[in-house]
């Protein structure tokens, strides 16, 4: 076979290689954030605000 034969397989089957590969694993998810902390009865009557 000539080199030109050659090269083209080699590149045929190197791109079959790549892309039979598994794909990346995903990112890592963040975790989420801490609820807030309930205000005690006295600050909710201070403030007004329920939270």
């Amino acid at each position: 076979m000539s080199k030109i034969v050659r090269s083209v397989l080699a590149l045929t089957l190197a791109l079959a290689v790549v892309a039979c590969a598994a794909p990346p694993p995903p990112a890592p998810l963040q975790p989420p954030p801490p609820p807030k902390h309930q205000l005690d009865a006295k600050t909710q009557l201070e403030t007004g605000r329920t939270y």
